[in-house]
């Protein structure tokens, strides 16, 4: 496994508007970001599901929770990204929560990034001019195929059918890099670690990712034509 400079990714600067997240691009576009896409287009059954989780777990509860879940994935992106950098995770310290969020690193490491001989770019800044702009936490080689990988935590295990927008963010950031850099990437990976250490992982490739790109454009013309 290396990092290996195939691309000249640049870094994008991030602007927090009333439109939502916008990325501004090496060209000076200020674009929506995919998820400022995806939620403004989130479905009408979505919303509420959300709406009945908060209800029956109470605000303060739901709060707490979303907040404790974000900032474990951000340690344990955190952690990856060091070792995708530098080869190794670096010491978590006697903070239980940094302990809880190295371990679910460690667990993606072995059972997940293990998988990628190559590493192209990692928390890379995606566009597709003129459309939307992004993150993805890591482009390269899985299994030998070029892919979009994304590394998420979760509370609890997650079932194919909760996570479709997680298909739909995998395929916009393939539908981008193609776009700009000429590459054919037809496959994205979830590497998904849950609070308890249990290791999922999810691909979407082949037909079933032309699908999903199929669905994140109707999503992209739903956002411009109601929104814009």
């Amino acid at each position: 496994m290396a990092l290996i400079n195939k691309f000249p990714y640049q870094e994008m600067k991030r602007e927090t508007t009333t439109e939502g997240r916008k990325y501004v691009t090496p060209t000076g576009e200020k674009l929506p970001s995919v998820t400022t896409i995806l939620d403004a287009t989130k479905p009408l059954e979505a919303k509420k599901a959300l709406i009945e989780w908060r209800r029956r777990v109470g605000e303060q509860k739901a709060k707490e929770i979303t907040t404790e879940a974000a900032g474990r994935g951000t340690r344990m992106h955190k952690y990856l990204e060091n070792y995708i950098l530098n080869g190794e995770t670096g010491e978590p310290g006697s903070n239980p929560y940094s302990k809880q969020s190295h371990t679910m690193a460690h667990t993606i490491i072995s059972h997940g990034l293990s998988n990628c001989p190559e590493f192209w770019g990692t928390e890379v800044s995606l566009y597709f001019p003129e459309i939307y702009a992004g993150t993805t936490d890591l482009v390269g080689l899985h299994n030998g195929d070029e892919a979009i990988m994304d590394h998420k935590q979760t509370n609890k295990p997650k079932k194919r059918e909760w996570i479709e927008d997680y298909f739909l963010q995998l395929t916009a950031y393939a539908n981008a890099h193609n776009e700009v850099y000429g590459t054919k990437i037809r496959k994205g990976v979830i590497f998904m670690c849950s609070a308890a250490n249990e290791y999922q992982e999810f691909i979407v490739e082949g037909n079933e990712f032309d699908t999903w790109s199929d669905r994140w454009w109707k999503r992209v013309e739903e956002y411009y034509t109601k929104f814009i």
